[in-house]
């Protein structure tokens, strides 16, 4: 269990700038930052990140927000206390967990172990003697792969024989912590290494961490596979990381290019001849999780680098169900004489590896060449066995814009009827996905069964009944109605569904958005809104959650700073750095910040005083000709919501007249 202490500091030391910016290209606006949205793909910058506050939004099509914790667990795919560990782990910082927590051994711990081992790998290339590691240089200078390239690249060579439980257990490491980073397994009750007479490539995270190891036999064996990977563990999964990707991410960004190959020799080899942007999936098939990772670097295009033999046109068809998935263009190259990447360049120079990345075709056409190559297309029948087998190979994309483009090359190709060629490719089922595919279409399915955001398409201080509002009407936060005061209606009995902002009145959803809106200044700028808590002291807030946080945030000394008044508040409410993040008005232009703070707060009493006045009607109604409204006098109730109309109409006045000017 992670401590609030432990989350505190590791947000105190997370700069969400520096971390958003290691993805987001972002520019300054005053005190905020904008760039485009990284969880959905636009043009126009609507992402904003306020340093001050700690917290960031998307004002686009997504409506995303909230603090260094969200925008991780966003990003990586992680829990809210993975998300924790993972901004710990960059920032240097050792968490104090419960001891009594069966989590096994510690991340840092499997880290520093494999990092162990990594330097005990290269030791062992570079100096150790005998026929292994004579074996294993041989092997790696057959590839061009000299001593500079082997200690840029810190390869390895691992004896196996225990040599390396040995080391590490002298070193202090359990067996349960070798086990757990899958550098030891345990064989007839003794523990033994998992590589064994190997040439060693280091697997790293994208902060240069070791995290993994491939090894590639030296001499063949019985069952041996040709390649051994570290299986997945707590700080590696195959279907998340790519090879080399700490040290191609940078190239990544500056060129918008990716280049993806099929094996480490190909990655170092492309490097070494200035393709410092080439990476590899690591003993898995290419996933979508490998494109999402890309895809934080802003890649624009994916090359991808497939052997010319049957196994890399699988490969090639397999990256096909992406195309509709990403909006970077997927390109394909095949080197000539069935060359991988590092054959080619031991024999031509880097100007005709580029001609060959500059002749790439799009990815789908390679496939559509390869594929129809093999078919006997001259009689009827065989181009309709033709079609059946290629409308597999389209059907990932049957919901995709690209279906009409792709359907109409195939069907000419075929010498079929276009519309008949859409029906075949609809009909045929999507073969089984890949789990990790299955679980995202899960957590889409569940995403579309909760009531979703109402995306604001006006500007701030558009007008609403009544000729002002300082956020549009349609702008509905997507979690403003849990909980906090609203209630929730149960689903309909027909088992469909509904939103719940529908079903508030238009005032009610307008005093939810303003409420944010003033709850999101008041964590930017504290001491401005101060002033005003007396004021507030009266306010009946629509959301409960945000008279908490209001109260939480007031309560912070003079001078506190924002992001230590976002942590105030979020001591009482959770989900308020989400809530605080989707304030618009904090960044809009046209007012100063003390003209931004008095309108929000009339607006909030103006809606409140609304809603009392609707309850003080609904009493007087119930109380008829008995005079009693709920143990309230008739005519007291009576005169107070006078009082309080009176007051609307002041602070309708009031708010026309500001934004009339």
């Amino acid at each position: 269990m992670i401590s609030d202490e432990d989350k505190e500091r590791v947000r105190q030391a997370t700069d969400i700038v520096q971390l958003v910016g290691e993805t987001v290209e972002l520019r300054q606006r005053g005190r905020e930052f904008w760039g485009c949205c990284p969880f959905h793909h636009e043009k126009t910058p609507s992402f904003k990140v306020d340093p001050a506050t700690g917290l960031w939004h998307c004002f686009g099509a997504c409506s995303e927000g909230g603090d260094v914790f969200k925008y991780v667990m966003k990003r990586e795919n992680l829990s809210f206390p993975d998300s924790i560990r993972y901004l710990a782990d960059r920032a240097g910082i050792e968490l104090s967990e419960d001891k009594n927590a069966a989590r096994g051994p510690r991340k840092n711990r499997l880290i520093e172990a494999l990092t162990l081992a990594d330097d005990y790998y290269h030791t062992m290339l570079m100096r150790g003697r005998g026929e292994g590691p004579a074996a294993a240089r041989a092997y790696l200078a057959g590839r061009g792969f000299g001593s500079d390239v082997c200690r840029r690249w810190h390869l390895g060579y691992a004896p196996g024989r225990g040599s390396l439980v040995s080391y590490l257990r002298g070193k202090g490491y359990s067996p349960k912590e070798l086990i757990a980073a899958n550098l030891a397994v345990e064989r007839s009750g003794r523990l033994a290494d998992w590589f064994y007479d190997r040439a060693m490539f280091p697997i790293h995270d994208e902060q240069g961490r070791t995290i993994a190891f491939g090894g590639r036999i030296l001499r063949p064996a019985n069952n041996a596979p040709k390649y051994l990977n570290t299986r997945d563990t707590t700080v590696f999964n195959k279907g998340k990381h790519l090879f080399a990707y700490d040290r191609a991410k940078e190239t990544m960004t500056a060129t918008g290019t990716a280049i993806v190959c099929e094996g480490y020799t190909d990655v170092i080899a492309m490097h070494e001849a200035g393709f410092t942007n080439a990476v590899a999936a690591l003993g898995t098939a290419f996933r979508i999780d490998h494109i999402r990772l890309m895809e934080r670097q802003r890649v624009s295009r994916i090359i991808c680098m497939f052997d010319g033999d049957e196994a890399g046109q699988r490969a090639a068809e397999r990256a096909v169900q992406f195309i509709d998935k990403t909006s970077a263009s997927m390109v394909c190259v095949v080197l000539p004489n069935g060359q991988d990447p590092m054959e080619f360049l031991s024999s031509h120079d880097a100007s005709a590896m580029q001609a060959q990345l500059d002749a790439a075709v799009p990815l789908m056409d390679f496939v559509f060449t390869k594929r129809l190559a093999g078919y006997d297309l001259s009689a009827p029948g065989r181009r309709v066995k033709a079609l059946d087998e290629m409308a597999q190979l389209l059907a990932p994309l049957k919901n995709s814009v690209l279906l009409d483009e792709y359907a109409t090359q195939l069907a000419d190709a075929l010498g079929m009827d276009v519309v008949e060629t859409k029906r075949v490719i609809r009909e045929k089922p999507v073969k089984a996905a890949e789990p990790e595919v299955r679980e995202r279409r899960r957590e889409a399915a569940a995403r579309l069964a909760a009531p979703s955001a109402v995306p604001a398409a006006a500007a701030p201080f558009s007008g609403d009944e009544d000729g002002y509002s300082p956020v549009p009407d349609d702008y509905v936060p997507a979690d403003a109605y849990e909980g906090g005061g609203v209630p929730v209606a149960a689903a309909p009995a027909n088992g469909g569904s509904f939103s719940v902002s529908r079903m508030l009145s238009g005032d009610e959803r307008m005093q939810v958005a303003v409420e944010r809106e003033l709850l999101s200044i008041l964590a930017a700028m504290p001491d401005e809104v101060r002033p005003y808590a007396d004021r507030l002291a009266d306010v009946m807030w629509a959301d409960g959650r945000h008279e908490g946080m209001a109260w939480a945030m007031l309560a912070t000394p003079e001078g506190t700073a924002p992001a230590d008044v976002v942590a105030a508040a979020t001591a009482v409410e959770p989900d308020a750095p989400q809530i605080l993040s989707s304030g618009r008005v904090v960044s809009s232009p046209g007012m100063d910040a003390r003209e931004k703070v008095a309108f929000l707060v009339d607006s909030v009493e103006l809606y409140s005083c609304k809603r009392r006045v609707r309850e003080a009607k609904a009493r007087l109604r119930q109380a008829g000709d008995s005079g009693n409204a709920g143990g309230e006098d008739a005519e007291a109730l009576f005169e107070k919501a006078t009082a309080l109309q009176k007051r609307i109409n002041e602070l309708t006045k009031k708010l026309s007249a500001v934004v009339e000017q």
